[in-house]
């Protein structure tokens, strides 16, 4: 390596700078391995739209009036289905305002399923594969129970976006 002379090791000190190595040779080894453009590309979002997960208040809002388990419950409730699969039609009925993840969805599954709301197979039960969730009668009355308290939340967040919306003379 050029910038150092030939038997001195390049040793990282405590406070995590290096040592060996000038410092113009360490700023030239961080240009050429992440150049700054690169680095901010790589810094933007995908896509532009913010899923449920974000600081975006409406799906915040959405989240906190239980639209995803009910939605889950309500998929469930015509035919059994498997986490992807799930994933994907929450995120096309709701038009990409509400992007659910693995680590959003499979822990809301599984709670679903210790509460006997769904109950779950394996595809191929030798081995792990998809698993497939079927709502139970108990998951039935829990779809009901919970359409009660999100039907008028999603009334309240539709006036609200409706009054933006007028207000806005969009």
């Amino acid at each position: 390596m050029t910038g150092r002379p030939e038997g001195r090791p390049v040793v990282v000190s405590r406070r995590g700078k290096l040592e060996g190595m000038s410092r113009r040779r360490t700023e030239e080894a961080v240009a050429d391995a992440a150049p700054l453009e690169a680095a901010r590309a790589a810094a933007e979002p995908a896509s532009p739209t913010r899923g449920a997960g974000s600081a975006d208040p409406l799906a915040g809002e959405l989240r906190r009036a239980g639209v995803l388990p009910l939605l889950v419950l309500h998929f469930l409730g015509d035919g059994p289905s498997y986490g992807n699969q799930l994933m994907e039609r929450v995120e096309r009925l709701s038009r990409g305002l509400i992007a659910v993840n693995p680590n959003t969805m499979y822990p809301l599954l599984r709670r679903l399923e210790t509460d006997g709301l769904i109950a779950g197979e394996w595809e191929h039960p030798e081995r792990r594969s998809r698993r497939f969730y079927r709502l139970t009668e108990a998951g039935e009355a829990e779809r009901a129970r919970l359409a009660e308290g999100v039907g008028p939340r999603l009334d309240a967040v539709a006036e609200a976006l409706a009054d933006i919306k007028q207000a806005l003379s969009l």
